[in-house]
């Protein structure tokens, strides 16, 4: 349990988070650290009278009781307004998924902790602009040598995170702009440039020959095995209450796409898309810069499904018997297999996209496992391989208890993550060269490896997102359409858990996953329009851009241009050969330079790398990130101590395929990588030619 956090790579800079804070030291702490910022003398400018050089205590203490209150209160108000709006069945989806990425545990302390900052900080900004004419920016009168914490936790097990800004920022004074002040970035609306570079007629998608739909189903699944950047805590201003949901007013945390006057479906320029800040991290050494907090692990452990924090990971488990067993749906099956147990919210928002069917949320290692009924299958096919792991392990070891089976299979589970990820997809995501430029054969453990997840890669590895299909496919057991719907919408899947449990099960979902080809990204065709127009426009007041929402968040999180983090360093020009003509001329026309277009954007914009599926500036990001993550594990499955050899020796046969086969009623699957577009049946076999794990190596001996 625990969370672990991350700093960036490849040139770019950290962000930071800590763990739990207690209330009254954390108030003591924000009082010094304010009386720190006020200490240090402001010049005066012009006729206006300069800010004193010491604030009265009364005055500090003043505004972070009152930005406690504040917070609390939109705390409150928030948690308030999602029950209401369950209860009364008006919660769109977007509130669904807000309500799914909301801070909890360690991390709501945490991220309640940085609000407090924040807002005692505008507080004071707002008391103390009287006295100075013109702009005030209170953070920028901290000293250099200036020591700021408001963390009581002892961090000196972790790295000190830089505080350098990067060499080209995307916004006036680096970072992700000055706490709790809007943004102001010198670039194109982001829904402006989805119109004009991201939007294409989706019959003119070209299947990819060569990667099939779990190819990005696996993406999505590893994503949320190591990072999740929560929602904030209150979807309103805590200082004016203005509503992020509703209201087009840049009030943080309220950070809404505009819409561009030749918009070609919203026609009401007055109005705007949604959009919520990530929750905010106190930072060690910098409070300049707004920096965002990961809630989850960040090493490749399967904390999807077994949770990055004590309390769920408890939850998670049957303490019922001593078999070491991961709980069940006690009220459905799957064809007499298991299902994902579902939460026991007190609002359920699962039950509000099919009010008849009754079926709530499921509950799995992260929050996100309910979005879609192929990703909740994936979790479902991992808790089966659990119980199945610990059930072999109890036959081997009848001695063991359920701790122990718990921790084994957990082990192994953990290792069948990482072996697939870097034996299977990765090499298929990078393509060659750059598999052997940025992951190298593994050697060993390196513990001055930061193996934390870098905030850019939170942003790079939405590369996924441009090869989403626009259905979710389910085939019977002859790989044939499975009526009467065999393909939905993917507007019309999000959070119905209901299709898993009485729609079938998840074998045609995971059939239709390995049969059907994913999307191929090309630089005239980035993104479907299900995702890019109709973001659950079924309910919503408006419909989604997903692709315009990643360009917000890099922007959100601070990220640098394309440009600036490009390998070249003579970006313009490395940048503008790698595309074609006329993208390089819409990008120009939409950014000016180079070194403003949107990390996102000019990632998946680039060729592709040989037999890879990124460009260049994606295969570094990406691959950087997995080697870090690999080298600086000392539980990584191939380090030594971690596993017998004879225990590596059976994991390495293991396959994603078998997994599949033993925990599902599919008996014909992908003969070769499972991740490659498989046609069936000429790419077919039986299930029992595929090797099976072996168990011996973990009988204990006498």
């Amino acid at each position: 349990g625990g969370a672990l956090f991350s700093r960036m790579h490849c040139g770019l800079w950290t962000y930071w988070a800590w763990g739990l804070v207690a209330e009254m030291k954390l108030l003591l702490a924000l009082a010094g650290l304010l009386l720190a910022i006020l200490a240090v003398p402001q010049p005066s400018e012009g006729a206006g009278p300069a800010v004193p050089e010491a604030v009265e205590t009364s005055v500090v203490l003043t505004c972070m009781e009152e930005a406690k209150r504040l917070v609390d209160t939109a705390y409150k108000e928030q948690r308030e307004s999602i029950k209401q709006q369950l209860r009364s069945g008006l919660a769109s989806p977007m509130d669904l998924l807000s309500y799914f990425k909301q801070p909890v545990a360690a991390t709501r302390t945490a991220v309640r902790a940085a609000d407090y900052l924040h807002v005692a900080l505008s507080l004071l900004e707002r008391k103390l602009r009287p006295l100075r004419p013109g702009p005030l920016n209170i953070t920028g009168t901290v000293a250099p040598t200036t020591s700021v914490s408001c963390s009581t936790r002892d961090l000196r097990h972790l790295p000190v995170p830089p505080s350098v800004p990067p060499p080209h920022p995307v916004f006036p004074g680096g970072g992700s702009g000055t706490s709790e002040r809007p943004l102001t970035p010198r670039v194109p609306q982001a829904r402006a440039v989805s119109n004009a570079i991201v939007r294409f007629p989706t019959e003119q998608l070209t299947p990819d020959q060569e990667r099939s739909l779990l190819f990005v189903q696996w993406g999505q699944l590893i994503d949320h095995d190591l990072d999740l950047s929560p929602d904030p805590g209150a979807l309103a201003s805590f200082i004016t209450s203005v509503d992020c949901k509703t209201s087009c007013e840049q009030e943080p945390p309220c950070f809404p796409l505009k819409i561009p006057p030749d918009d070609p479906r919203i026609r009401n320029q007055r109005d705007c898309l949604p959009f919520f800040r990530s929750s905010p991290a106190c930072t060690e050494s910098n409070i300049t810069i707004r920096n965002q907090i990961n809630a989850l692990t960040s090493f490749m452990d399967a904390s999807m499904v077994y949770g990055s924090e004590d309390p769920l990971a408890t939850k998670l488990r049957n303490l019922t018997n001593q078999l070491g067993l991961l709980a069940v749906n006690t009220r459905f099956s799957d064809n007499g297999r298991a299902l994902l147990p579902f939460d026991n919210l007190h609002d359920d928002p699962c039950l509000l996209t099919n009010r008849s069917a009754r079926i709530p949320c499921f509950l799995a290692g992260d929050p996100r496992s309910s979005e879609m009924p192929e990703l909740a299958s994936m979790h479902t096919l991992f808790l089966r391989e659990h119980n199945r792991l610990a059930t072999q392990l109890k036959r081997l070891n009848p001695g063991w208890d359920g701790e122990r089976l718990y921790q084994e299979a957990r082990k192994i589970v953990g290792a069948m993550v990482q072996i697939i990820t870097y034996r299977d997809y990765l090499p298929l995501v990078l393509g060659p060269q750059a598999l052997r430029k940025y992951l190298p054969r593994y050697k060993c453990y390196n513990d001055s490896v930061d193996p934390r997840i870098s905030n850019v890669f939170t942003n790079a590895f939405r590369y996924g997102h441009t090869l989403i299909q626009p259905f979710m496919f389910r085939l019977n057991n002859q790989y044939q359409p499975m009526g009467p719907n065999p393909r939905v919408p993917l507007s019309k899947v999000f959070f119905a858990t209901w299709r898993v449990v009485l729609e079938g099960g998840i074998d045609p979902i995971l059939r239709g996953l390995m049969a059907t080809p994913a999307k191929l990204n090309r630089q005239n065709q980035i993104a479907v329009d299900e995702i890019r127009d109709r973001l659950f426009e079924q309910v919503m007041r408006i419909g989604l851009d997903l692709p315009a929402l990643n360009m917000q968040r890099s922007r959100d999180h601070g990220l640098p241009g394309e440009g600036a983090a490009g390998p070249n360093p003579k970006a313009c020009a490395y940048i503008m050969g790698q595309l074609n003509l006329g993208l390089a001329e819409k990008l120009m026309q939409q950014y000016g330079t180079p070194d403003n277009i949107d990390m996102w954007l000019g990632g998946v914009a680039e060729p592709l790398e040989p037999n890879g599926r990124v460009g260049p500036l994606l295969a570094c990001l990406i691959g950087t990130q997995f080697r870090k993550l690999r080298d600086g594990d000392r539980f990584w499955w191939e380090n030594q101590g971690v596993f017998t050899r004879q225990q590596q020796q059976a994991l390495a046969k293991i396959s994603l395929s078998r997994i599949i086969c033993d925990n599902t009623g599919i008996t014909t699957v992908s003969r070769n990588n499972i991740f490659m577009s498989n046609t069936f049946p000429r790419d077919f076999v039986s299930c029992n030619t595929l090797p099976a794990l072996d168990l011996t190596p973990w009988r204990q001996s006498d």
